[in-house]
């Protein structure tokens, strides 16, 4: 379920965090993102991203026709889950579109999301912002928020935020965020042209959007700092909404309704979201006990679990299981709430069942090694490992697993493989002195010849080369 395992960023100006208490949601515990990026001169706004395998598999199976529909390759499109309650969502860093849970939470259909999906998918097609995008091409994710973020304080008139600007703002990138978040009238025009096309060749209307557009409306009641930065940055236009009333009115598909999966996949989305983010207080006032959907009990199970009620939570969830045993994340929510309570050896069966149904989603798979590694019990480190390096495989930006490897491959007296483990989570975090110090001894303990003695190699050649040209780069200002 959601996790968050707080990882930890190179660049100087978002500073590290240490780990987060209350693991709320479910892989990014040990895998995500959070940073700290001071909003005002009074206070620090902690920003986060969310990997939780649900969520992603349900946005994912929202997303995919779009992208394929637009001509993308759909595995190469990332979509990245944002925890700011703020209603926002951009396209930034190529082929990422970032949406934060503030609009999931704000959306009230699985049309309305799909729809705005097809709109930031529009955006990509039609390559705006183009000049931004090639700056931001190859920063690291952590980097394109804090810019988003230094955009917004400057353009936001809130108290100190031309002062916060530009700590948050990464180096070189200054012009180019000053337009970061916003998009021209005609550009917004274009993705929405874009979006009703492909929600066409997908076969929807987009109504959708246009609902979701009337939401956004509300927004220019309120004065621009109260504004949430998705209305600043798209601008809304009467031409805008009378092309998307024309297009849905006269969609063929204008009484194609949501199917029951996916609106059941859209509540459990939402429930989801707001069992882990919001107070277990407010949870059970929205999902009471007499609500006895799917998505009321999955809700409560992920708050009693916060409110540390144990026996509650797994009441919740033992009756959704009793119903739908053959669900993955019913099974992984189960092993997540066993294992942060303690009981790890009981959370081995549920995460084992996860992985055994839903073998492609990498985040089940970590779920399960952590159990494993955490259970003490030697037979089952290898298992972890190969759980790990498949993962590793399904998943390229999962960065923690480097370092759950390294413990694993210690247990298993594998010294040279855990060197190597550590010097791939460093040098993925930009920790250029640590991944040379654990590259070079992982190849001195690693066959001569071997994949992992050969990577060792690769690390240390690619460093010590962007050290020389930094060191030549240096040489050639001072001779000027």
């Amino acid at each position: 379920m959601l996790k968050r395992i707080p990882q930890i960023f190179a660049t100087s100006v978002i500073p590290v965090l240490g780990r987060v208490v209350a693991r709320v949601l479910c892989l990014i515990w040990a895998l995500g993102w959070a940073l700290t990026v001071p909003t005002t001169t009074a206070e620090a706004r902690r920003i986060a991203l969310i990997r939780d395998a649900e969520v992603e598999h349900t946005i994912g199976n929202f997303a995919a026709p779009l992208f394929t529909a637009a001509g993308l390759d759909a595995s190469a499109v990332r979509v990245l889950i944002v925890k700011d309650r703020a209603l926002n969502a951009f396209v930034a860093g190529g082929q990422k579109i970032f949406v934060n849970t503030g609009l999931l939470l704000a959306t009230g259909s699985p049309q309305q999301l799909i729809g705005v999906l097809a709109h930031e998918t529009g955006h990509i097609s039609g390559g705006h912002l183009a000049r931004t995008q090639d700056a931001l091409r190859n920063a690291s994710v952590p980097a394109i928020i804090g810019m988003v973020l230094g955009a917004a304080a400057m353009v936001s008139g809130a108290p100190g935020g031309a002062q916060a600007a530009p700590a948050i703002l990464l180096g070189g990138q200054h012009a180019a965020s000053r337009t970061f978040l916003k998009y021209s009238r005609t550009q917004e025009s274009a993705a929405d042209q874009a979006a009703v096309t492909l929600l066409a060749e997908t076969g929807r209307s987009p109504q959708g959007l246009l609902d979701f557009l009337g939401i956004l409306g509300e927004q220019d009641l309120l004065s621009r700092q109260s504004q949430d930065p998705y209305a600043q940055s798209h601008p809304l236009n009467r031409q805008r909404t009378d092309l998307l009333r024309r297009h849905a009115e006269t969609s063929k598909y204008r009484q194609t309704k949501a199917s029951a999966a996916e609106i059941e996949a859209f509540l459990r989305l939402q429930a989801k979201l707001r069992g882990f983010l919001e107070s277990p207080a407010r949870v059970f006032k929205r999902y009471p006990a007499s609500d006895r959907s799917v998505a009321a009990r999955y809700a409560r199970a992920a708050a009693h679990h916060r409110d540390s009620q144990l026996k509650e939570a797994l009441a919740e969830l033992d009756s959704l299981l009793s119903e739908r045993p053959d669900d993955a994340f019913f099974q992984e929510l189960k092993g997540q709430i066993l294992y942060e309570h303690g009981r790890v050896a009981d959370s081995l069966a549920p995460y084992e069942a996860a992985v055994r149904l839903k073998p492609q989603l990498a985040l089940l798979r970590v779920g399960l090694a952590q159990s494993q590694i955490a259970s003490q019990d030697a037979g089952l480190v290898t298992a972890a490992i190969g759980h790990l390096e498949t993962a590793a495989r399904q998943d390229t930006n999962l960065v923690g697993i480097w370092r759950q490897l390294s413990v694993a491959y210690g247990r298993a007296g594998r010294f040279g493989m855990s060197a190597l483990a550590s010097a791939e989570f460093a040098y993925r975090l930009g920790r250029a002195a640590e991944a040379l110090l654990q590259a070079e001894r992982a190849a001195k303990k690693l066959p001569r010849g071997s994949p992992g003695w050969l990577r060792a190699q690769d690390i240390v050649t690619a460093i010590k080369a962007a050290q020389l040209s930094r060191k030549g780069g240096k040489a050639r200002k001072q001779n000027r």
